[in-house]
């Protein structure tokens, strides 16, 4: 079954990929609670500007990066919630990943190793940090190519939605430059194509997103396919 779950809200110019993670059908539960969760609160927050957030503001963050990041610390407590309610989805999580525009900025923020890619005159640059056992071994040793491929431990995620009643969530953001490309996606795409490949197969579709998220999704499964695959490509103009 498919524990990947995506949210476009171009209305909010808000995009998301979450991957879901837990036994029998949790994983697929805490993805819909996580992508639900974020629609619906910048829904409300755009309704009513006097709401009452969850959260204390960061006064050092602007408005934009406050609301997005508390709108993934809100769906946080809500896949958390579900979690110790049901014995069954205990220990369910979710990745987590999106991408929102506003005044010629983006902003990503992230939780877990689904991740935004940004590919800029050519070049292709990751924007997020995995957070994952991976990752934490390679900042402590080098790792060879062979080492990487083969580290036992590799899909272990070390922060997600749900693992607690609080998360830290990480956010960066910058400038947007016309006909920048940015692709959002689960760890079954980053997992089986490198980032030259990426790059690559989305330059040879820069017409048609739609073609490049099927290409780029065919080409994780040619590779192996070995977990759900999902992409969403939002091209700036």
């Amino acid at each position: 079954h498919n524990e990947d779950n995506y949210k476009m809200l171009p209305e909010f110019d808000v995009y998301l990929v979450v991957d879901g993670m837990g036994g029998h059908a949790s994983g697929e539960v805490a993805s819909e609670i996580a992508v639900e969760t974020v629609a619906g609160f910048f829904a409300d927050s755009e309704a009513d500007e006097d709401i009452t957030w969850p959260y204390k503001e960061d006064r050092e963050r602007s408005f934009v990066e406050n609301r997005f990041i508390t709108s993934f610390r809100y769906t946080n407590l809500q896949v958390f919630s579900h979690a110790q309610e049901d014995i069954k989805k205990k220990g369910m999580g979710t990745t987590i990943v999106g991408i929102a525009f506003k005044d010629s900025k983006y902003y990503v923020a992230h939780v877990g190793d689904s991740r935004c890619y940004r590919i800029r005159n050519g070049q292709i640059e990751q924007l997020t940090e995995d957070h994952s056992l991976l990752n934490d071994y390679k900042k402590m040793a080098k790792l060879t190519a062979e080492e990487e491929k083969n580290f036992p431990h590799k899909n272990i995620i070390v922060r997600a939605l749900g693992m607690k009643d609080t998360v830290l969530v990480d956010l960066g953001l910058d400038s947007v430059i016309k006909d920048d490309l940015f692709i959002l996606c689960s760890d079954g795409l980053s997992g089986e194509l490198e980032d030259d490949e990426i790059l690559s197969l989305a330059m040879d579709n820069l017409d048609d997103l739609d073609s490049m998220c099927s290409v780029l999704i065919n080409a994780a499964n040619a590779n192996g396919g070995k977990d759900n695959v999902t992409a969403v490509v939002v091209r700036a103009r």
